[in-house]
């Protein structure tokens, strides 16, 4: 894969922040589950062009936070706003026809349709078709141009006839971002992308992280810290339920408190 990542950005610093408009955020945003309070009182702010990690340690809150910005859940308090909307109380259906599109931890790609047929399948929502059952596959072939427009900002154009199911973990992986694509959010949450991969892999997602944030933003649950180092312009850290820290990762890595809490006093 590694082919795939030069001919996007091999670039390994750190993008300048942008200070891009704020597309999501959250006041207040709270989660109690009976007597058990998950998420209290979280603000976060995140920008058109720039990559935003949460991190901290398990139990910390972040899938919770998760599930509640892409309306999962429920907030008990708070308030949520997408392009400067209010979706404090709107379906998750209706949020991603918005704009707001996650990604998860376990692959979903069909495996035994072709790579191209995958993004196509993901792509008929946005085109109309999703609902016209009555039309014939040749139908379909319209939407192979934006399909491998996608597998080769991705990567992946000279697998298009491959099987999902024969692709390395790696490429499967940059396959479930194609189709996410394919619903060309305005915000995209990314929970834990480089969960399980090799390095090689790992350096090729990010540069496709890094290159598809230049044009919308992108929120990350991500537990690998040398990525959220070299690719997030800002980083907010939780521990149970709060935030801890928020700032670029050299302010709160050098945090004493996020030090003891996450990364230990001798991370460097």
């Amino acid at each position: 894969m590694a082919g795939a990542a030069q001919r996007i950005d091999r670039a390994g610093a750190l993008p300048a922040a942008g200070g891009g408009e704020i597309v999501l955020a959250c006041r207040g945003l709270r989660r109690d589950f009976g007597g058990f309070t998950a998420v209290k009182d979280v603000d976060l702010d995140v920008r058109h062009g720039e990559v935003h990690a949460l991190i901290g340690p398990n139990g910390a809150g972040k899938t919770t936070v998760f599930n509640l910005l892409t309306k999962f859940l429920q907030p008990t308090a708070g308030t949520i706003t997408l392009m400067g909307a209010d979706i404090t109380r709107t379906s998750p259906s209706r949020v991603a026809r918005m704009g707001l599109v996650r990604s998860f931890q376990i692959s979903a790609t069909f495996p035994h349709m072709s790579v191209l047929e995958n993004v196509r399948v993901a792509l008929q929502r946005p085109a109309g078709l999703a609902t016209q059952f009555w039309r014939s596959l040749s139908a379909l072939e319209q939407l192979d141009g934006r399909a491998m427009e996608l597998l080769r900002e991705v990567g992946l154009d000279d697998a298009r006839d491959l099987q999902a199911a024969d692709l390395s973990y790696g490429r499967k992986r940059v396959l479930e971002l194609a189709t996410t694509l394919a619903l060309d959010p305005k915000v995209l949450l990314l929970d834990e992308p480089m969960a399980g991969m090799g390095h090689e892999d790992v350096g090729t997602v990010a540069a496709i992280i890094r290159s598809v944030a230049r044009t919308r933003a992108v929120l990350m649950v991500e537990h690998n810290l040398k990525v959220v180092a070299d690719l997030c312009h800002r980083v907010t850290v939780l521990q149970r339920g709060e935030i801890l820290a928020a700032g670029d990762y050299a302010a709160v890595s050098t945090d004493e408190r996020v030090r003891t809490a996450y990364m230990g006093t001798d991370h460097g």
